[in-house]
């Protein structure tokens, strides 16, 4: 699918840089685990593979590419480590910062599209309201890749704002705390720290409405924004569960066993397992990626993304980090007992496509919400 924009597709692989960055990333997956960030000179080089100016509008130097390449994209990533996956897909950011006012916008682009941003909306704070913005205080979780970003937003609660979306306000890096608490069993070098402010003013104009109405008008603005952000999460999962099964591949041509039993790849219950692991990651992907070149498809035709098609989004992300989490842990016990050590690979995918498929824009719980909408009962607040 990056074939379907030249334009995007020459500069995601310019001078087959994008390829020689997969290759460091792969080369350098424990020492983002060890470091628990990603380390600026790989931002730096997302930053010139074009993972940040993706989906920035035209008219700011961006690209506005489809919602198909852009998750392609992040896939591709992902399949290399998936920290580094996790941490690019956050290039999403400019469809959320597109419901700033144009002005604001002018300011944050004035140097290029490639601005990082990071953000953690919940437990939204409460902010003291002023003449012409907000004071804002307060610690907010998971952060993921505030360590390289140069903007950080946060949640904040304002009296008298109702309807169910938290108000996000921006600011500098420079402006906010990171207090290193990510130690966790998989996405280790996501660098999703706590971040911390204390009597930070944000003007008025420098804070949005998280899934608000867009100030630019561009069909992908118009995407289904909570779908989009679970679908930039859940292809993290998809590109670590291929890379599960690529490495299972490769291992069971060689691994023989020391009681002369045949080599993995002719034993009959691998077999069996990789055909099934086989089928479930490409029937969830093919559902997903029909369903946002379906939703993409009205967009662009100028029609309305209604309820159903949002719900649509929704679910197939949830389908897909649930069915890569499971190809994961079926290519984690064909591993035996080498992957449990904490640098194998296998391992090591297994815990990263858990922590995708327990965030709650993917969690099981989803399938539930889903249901009510398609049995014709409406969305809960924040879905779909």
């Amino acid at each position: 699918m990056l074939k379907e924009n030249p334009s995007a597709a020459d500069l995601f692989s310019s001078e087959g840089f994008l390829e020689e960055l997969l290759v460091t990333i792969r080369n350098r997956a424990l020492e983002f685990r060890s470091l628990r960030r990603i380390p600026d000179d790989i931002i730096v080089g997302f930053q010139k593979a074009g993972v940040y100016r993706a989906l920035v509008c035209r008219q700011f130097g961006g690209m506005e590419v489809s919602p198909m390449m852009f998750l392609e994209l992040i896939e591709k990533i992902a399949h290399a480590d998936a920290s580094a996956g996790w941490v690019a897909s956050f290039g999403v950011s400019a469809t959320y910062l597109a419901a700033l006012p144009i002005p604001t916008l002018e300011k944050i682009y004035r140097d290029g599209p490639d601005v990082v941003f990071a953000g953690a909306i919940f437990p939204p704070q409460k902010a003291k309201v002023s003449a012409d913005g907000f004071l804002v205080s307060g610690r907010w979780p998971y952060a993921s890749g505030c360590p390289g970003a140069s903007l950080i937003g946060v949640g904040i609660a304002v009296d008298g704002e109702s309807g169910g979306l938290p108000r996000t306000a921006v600011m500098p890096a420079s402006a906010v705390h990171i207090d290193p608490t990510w130690n966790t069993i998989g996405l280790a070098g996501t660098g999703s720290h706590d971040v911390v402010v204390e009597d930070v003013f944000v003007p008025e104009d420098w804070t949005f409405i998280r899934g608000g109405k867009p100030n630019i008008e561009a069909p992908i603005y118009d995407y289904p924004s909570l779908g989009l952000a679970a679908q930039v999460l859940t292809v993290v999962g998809l590109g670590c569960a291929s890379r599960a099964l690529d490495e299972v591949r490769e291992m069971a041509q060689r691994r023989r066993s020391i009681t002369g039993a045949p080599t993995m790849a002719d034993r009959p219950y691998v077999q069996a397992v990789m055909g099934e692991a086989e089928a479930k990651l490409a029937s969830a992907r093919a559902f997903f990626y029909d369903t946002t070149e379906r939703t993409w498809s009205l967009l662009i035709k100028g029609e309305v993304v209604s309820e159903e098609d949002a719900n649509r989004v929704r679910l197939a992300a949830t389908h897909v980090a649930q069915e890569a989490f499971e190809v994961a842990r079926m290519c984690f016990t064909l591993g035996g007992i080498a992957a449990v050590q904490t640098d194998h690979i296998l391992g090591r995918c297994f815990q990263d496509c858990a922590v995708v498929a327990q965030h709650a824009f993917m969690a099981r719980g989803n399938y539930e919400a889903a249901g009510r909408v398609s049995l014709g009962r409406g969305g809960r607040p924040g879905y779909p």
